[in-house]
């Protein structure tokens, strides 16, 4: 018991130290150019969530989309995933404490909360339609039997103030016919513009993955092409750009890929590291995705990648994580 004691305390004097210098370095003068908070901006921007160490780290911030490497507007926002469409941002959080919580805040174009819901686990991935009425959120969950299989996801859609809909709720449609096992998986929305019944996604069950394309009316989700993961369709809506693994199940390694939905034509791009991110697209040209910096623990980098073959990669801003265009 006196050994026991004395490592909870031990363990608890290192939590609170622990926490003491987060707070310290979180509330530390920002290591980048910063404006105060501000409104939306009205010009075209980047949303992204702020990793530059100091105060701000982990906040919500903008950038114009005219110059990225410029000043940035830190938000007072937290977010550990953030999204935007139609002057509107979602943000999905950890809410840490005795016992760890999580939440997605809707927020208008002033940063104030418009609507907030409790989410089932950590917070993944999110996505926002054009117009700004569907929301789409994925976490990952625990508790469910197939979880043992590599990891278990959480994915649903809110329309509005409706009730959300859990997409394993959805009939997946494989080869013409329903797929009823009880270990999918579904994650990764993307909303295709300009209809408001379509989206896609992936799913995966016994092993297999899958691009699906959603129908929110038919409550169904039908297999298009193999091996698709966190698809992300293009603003003019011909291609999805993905995460492709190139490695072992158990050692992935995610090149960044397009496919053609109308040939099937698949690409697999330039970047030589490992992007383990649900891209966003610059333009239907250009991509842009997430990696964590090689020098410095808890920063990241958003980086920009041509869509023609052999276009290298290139930095785009700089401590930054989870980018949306908005236009």
């Amino acid at each position: 018991m006196a050994v026991t004691v004395l490592v909870l305390a031990a363990a608890g004097v290192y939590a609170v130290g622990a926490f003491q210098r987060f707070e310290q370095s979180r509330l530390a003068a920002p290591n980048v150019g910063v404006v105060a908070g501000q409104p939306l901006p009205q010009e075209p921007f980047v949303l992204f969530r702020n990793t530059a160490a100091g105060q701000g780290y982990g906040n919500a911030a903008t950038v114009p989309l005219a110059a990225p490497g410029g000043a940035r507007a830190v938000s007072g926002q937290q977010c550990d995933r953030v999204y935007g469409a139609a002057r509107t941002v979602v943000c999905l959080r950890s809410n840490r404490g005795l016992v760890t919580t999580y939440d997605v805040s809707v927020l208008d174009d002033q940063w104030q909360q418009m609507r907030s819901w409790p989410l089932s686990g950590i917070p993944s991935r999110t996505r926002i339609s054009g117009d700004g009425s569907r929301i789409a959120t994925t976490v990952f969950v625990s508790g469910h039997s197939y979880a043992v299989a590599g990891f278990s996801t959480a994915t649903e859609i809110r329309q509005g103030t409706d009730s959300p809909v859990n997409l394993e709720d959805f009939a997946l449609m494989v080869n013409g016919e329903r797929l009823v096992s009880a270990d999918r998986n579904i994650w990764g929305v993307t909303f295709a513009p300009g209809q408001d019944d379509v989206f896609y996604a992936t799913a995966a069950s016994s092993g297999r993955i899958w691009l699906v394309r959603g129908s929110l009316g038919a409550r169904t989700l039908t297999a298009i092409a193999d091996n698709v993961e966190c698809p992300s369709l293009s603003p003019d809506g011909t291609r999805i750009a993905f995460k492709k693994n190139i490695g072992e199940p158990l050692a992935a390694h995610w090149s960044v890929a397009v496919l053609d939905l109308a040939t099937g034509q698949e690409t697999v791009l330039a970047e030589k590291r490992s992007v383990d991110d649900q891209i966003e697209w610059l333009d239907d040209r250009t991509l842009l995705y997430g990696l964590a910096d090689e020098a410095t623990s808890g920063d990241t980098n958003i980086w920009k990648l041509g869509t023609d073959p052999g276009t290298a990669p290139s930095l785009f801003i700089e401590h930054a994580w989870s980018p949306a265009v908005l236009r």
